[in-house]
């Protein structure tokens, strides 16, 4: 039996991707990969001046069709004019990266009600009902033997106890991985293939207000963080784009309903 050749395992030339949460962290990081390798990508993020900027220095540095479409995905009004938006310019979305997700961070005995509002809106609610308003253009150009792709972006906070006081956050993300099974489970029959992806410790602006940076992302001593962690690093855009493609890719196209981790050994060890 013939091999197929690396680039038609894993190529996802002129795919059409829509990345949320993409203006930074972990969804530029896999905004970029799909970039690099001939992808036209949609990024979306609630802040329309860093959408915008992303999108623009994306698409110079890769020298490819990167648009902003901002949008609040933690609303049904945010969600359907995303979908619209992207409708407008597009027949159909071969893959789909919820990745769009909030933290919230206080003490157990304070923790308010507001802190589990606002981060199940966005990374449960949000990851199921934007899902649902793309099936029809996810279904338009999906095959048996090329279907679409939802890649849900969970946590391995979803998995393990988090270190931090984000009392919303690992349940949330526990959610998005039993949503991702459901998904799957439904929408394989309609070619479309649901999995999951569980990063663990990646240089975000997310990860750097947990260790105690507030945001300032370049300057957390991310080797120091990683000299903790099983493989001695943080994770690399590499790491997480590499497994975005795979699971977009011919390569994929057997995997389905699955949580992987992309943690360095964090949750096995």
């Amino acid at each position: 039996m013939a091999q197929l050749a690396i680039g038609d395992l894993f190529g996802v030339k002129d795919k059409v991707v829509l990345v949320t949460g993409g203006s930074r962290g972990i969804g530029e990081m896999i905004a970029a990969g799909f970039l690099a390798n001939g992808a036209k990508v949609y990024i979306s993020s609630r802040k329309a001046d860093a959408c915008d900027a992303t999108a623009e220095r994306l698409a110079a540095e890769y020298g490819a069709s990167c648009v902003s479409l901002p949008a609040n995905l933690a609303e049904l009004q945010g969600i359907d004019a995303l979908v619209a938006a992207i409708g407008d310019r597009e027949a159909q979305v071969d893959v789909l990266v919820n990745n769009a997700g909030v933290s919230w961070g206080a003490p157990l005995d304070d923790f308010p009600e507001v802190g589990w509002d606002k981060v199940f809106d966005t990374n449960v609610k949000g990851v199921f009902f934007l899902t649902q308003r793309v099936l029809p253009l996810l279904e338009a150009g999906a095959t048996a033997s090329d279907p679409a792709r939802v890649i849900n972006i969970g946590s391995v906070d979803g998995i393990r106890t988090p270190a931090f006081d984000t009392h919303s956050y690992g349940p949330s993300k526990a959610a998005v991985h039993a949503l991702t099974r459901q998904l799957a489970a439904r929408l394989v029959k309609r070619n479309i293939l649901v999995n999951a992806i569980a990063p663990g410790p990646f240089p975000t602006w997310m990860l750097s207000t947990g260790v105690g940076t507030g945001g300032d992302v370049e300057g957390t001593d991310w080797d120091a963080i990683g000299a903790t962690m099983p493989r001695g690093r943080v994770g690399t855009p590499e790491d997480i784009a590499g497994l975005a493609i795979f699971l977009s890719s011919r390569a994929g196209a057997f995997t389905v309903g699955e949580v992987i981790t992309c943690d360095g050994g964090l949750v096995v060890a």
